[in-house]
């Protein structure tokens, strides 16, 4: 039996400070319409680190099963087809789409298209498309070689607020007058504001760490900018949309109580904030004053919007808006590439930590 030495990054589960980097074999005598996977790289964002946090409840560990009480989490990376058991899909392909944090990943390709094909493997049922989807490269009409790094770092979240911004857009906004945004320096945060000023017709406010101030209020794209402790000095009487990204309870409730019934929508998406979550959350009814916190879950609207507009044009929507957006990070963001072992454990534990650079993004290969 011929065999492919695959190192893999994983992490505890119930303890995303415990890493271990192993070395496992994957079968190369394929079955029909298995593929094989060389992952070229992959980013690793705060986003990443959500995936871990929510793994249990939102399933994410199932994308890529791992022994126990270890998980892979999920990345957006850039890969290469090494070999194959589908007659539709060649050797020597790039393709674009999740990943786990590894050299090589083993996948089962079903409805493949001209453009591209989903990841069939049975510990994959029931999760949404798009996560299970991988774009072929060569198709991809918006594809430049030279904004891959960017393109691993900000489509996934950036597609998350595109549609974010398009749910409340949809929405009338809820009758809301601003958008309040916590964890105002992180990538998606940063792509929420950047889409909500070009629609440009809410203000919108950033909250964030007093040492990431300067770097927040630089960026541009926040009408204005302040620091957790500033929260009470926020116009109460403003109705408002909370989008909050940090998941921290201290925040979310001094936000609710501030605002009480002038929030008019409160919307949970992110957790970079891992030291103050709110325990059992999604079976927890909320007792914070106003409207309840909703968990937005993009492949919702993702879906809609397909119904409403069709597939292509959906994505040419958001394809589009990305490419101003890349455009604009090639202004903020300096990229970082890393294949040493070591390093990648330390950029995981800067990221969970949220004592990362945000103006750095971290590109990994193995």
């Amino acid at each position: 039996m011929s065999t492919i030495k695959v190192k893999a990054f994983e992490v505890e589960k119930l303890k995303l400070a415990n890493t271990r980097q192993i070395t496992v074999d994957i079968d190369t005598n394929l079955a029909a319409n298995e593929v094989i996977l060389k992952v070229d790289k992959f980013a690793l964002t705060a986003n990443n680190i959500s995936y871990g946090v929510s793994g249990e409840a939102l399933g994410y560990w199932n994308f890529f099963p791992a022994e126990q009480h270890w998980g892979r989490i999920p990345a957006m990376g850039y890969s290469e087809v090494i070999l194959s058991n589908c007659q539709q899909i060649c050797v020597g392909e790039r393709v674009w789409g999740f990943v786990p944090m590894t050299s090589h990943v083993k996948v089962l390709a079903g409805k493949v298209s001209e453009n591209g094909f989903l990841d069939i493997s049975e510990h994959r049922a029931g999760l949404s498309p798009l996560y299970a989807s991988f774009e072929r490269v060569a198709k991809n009409p918006f594809y430049q070689k030279e904004n891959e790094d960017f393109d691993l770092l900000v489509r996934g979240l950036f597609t998350t607020s595109w549609l974010i911004e398009d749910f409340m857009f949809e929405q009338n906004y809820f009758g809301a007058k601003q958008y309040l945004v916590t964890s105002a320096s992180s990538k998606t945060s940063i792509a929420l504001a950047f889409v909500i000023k070009e629609r440009g017709e809410l203000p919108v406010i950033g909250i964030t760490s007093n040492s990431n101030r300067k770097f927040v209020e630089n960026l541009g794209c926040y009408d204005k900018v302040i620091s957790y402790d500033e929260i009470t000095n926020l116009n109460s009487n403003t109705s408002s949309i909370l989008v909050d990204m940090a998941g921290s309870q201290k925040t979310l409730a001094a936000i609710h109580r501030h605002f009480a019934e002038r929030l008019r929508y409160s919307c949970r998406v992110g957790a970079t904030h891992h030291d103050d979550l709110i325990p059992n959350e999604l079976s927890t009814k909320s007792t914070l004053p106003g409207v309840s916190p909703t968990f937005f879950f993009a492949p919702t609207q993702l879906k809609r919007r397909t119904s409403d507009w069709g597939t292509l044009e959906t994505m040419s929507k958001i394809a589009q808006s990305l490419q101003g957006y890349i455009k604009f990070c090639r202004t903020i963001i300096t990229i970082e590439h890393s294949s040493n072992a070591d390093a990648i454990d330390d950029i995981y534990q800067k990221i969970r930590l949220g004592k990362a650079d945000a103006s750095v993004g971290q590109i990994i290969s193995f």
